[in-house]
């Protein structure tokens, strides 16, 4: 894994060194993996501005304004609540782009509708344009973060490139 983290964060360190833009991370499930694998690479301060691990619901709205009645209605693990923490990263930093991430590692935390390794991403960048995307991953708490970090890495790569 550490060399698909390492791929991931240098690639997407160019096109952002590229286009002279930073990123900015919230993150609930990954517990601030996804904001040390992009502080692993010398130099980061250039493109990386800031992470925040936002693992309750209070932090949530705390932090980065996410409704209490969104995460209500709809729980911390859902599209509407990613969707919030994405853009609440962007109202709360410089950045130009933003990812969010919220899931459920296992082993407990599952309910019907959501089981363990169920994480929903949110994407945001500063024209307000939002995409959310669900996953199941397989394998135990260890393995579905890890593979949360480099799937939302891989997006928002897509997303920085798009953006050129």
């Amino acid at each position: 894994m550490d060399t698909q983290f390492s791929k991931a964060v240098q690639e997407l360190a160019a096109l952002l060194e590229r286009q002279q833009q930073v990123v900015a991370v919230a993150e609930s499930c990954t517990g601030g993996w996804v904001a040390k694998v992009m502080t692993d690479m010398a130099g980061c301060s250039v493109w990386f501005d800031r992470g925040f691990v936002t693992y309750t619901n209070e932090a949530k709205h705390q932090m980065l304004g996410v409704s209490m009645r969104t995460i209500e209605s709809f729980g911390a693990v859902s599209e509407e609540t990613v969707h919030e923490m994405a853009l609440g990263v962007l109202n709360n930093s410089p950045a130009r782009f933003s990812l969010a991430v919220s899931g459920i590692a296992g082993p407990s935390g599952a309910t019907e509708d959501k089981p363990v390794g169920t994480v929903w991403f949110g994407w945001a960048t500063r024209n307000e344009q939002v995409v959310a995307e669900c996953c199941c991953f397989k394998g135990d708490r260890e393995a579905v973060r890890a593979q949360a970090v480099v799937f939302g890495l891989h997006r928002l790569i897509e997303i920085v490139a798009a953006d050129q």
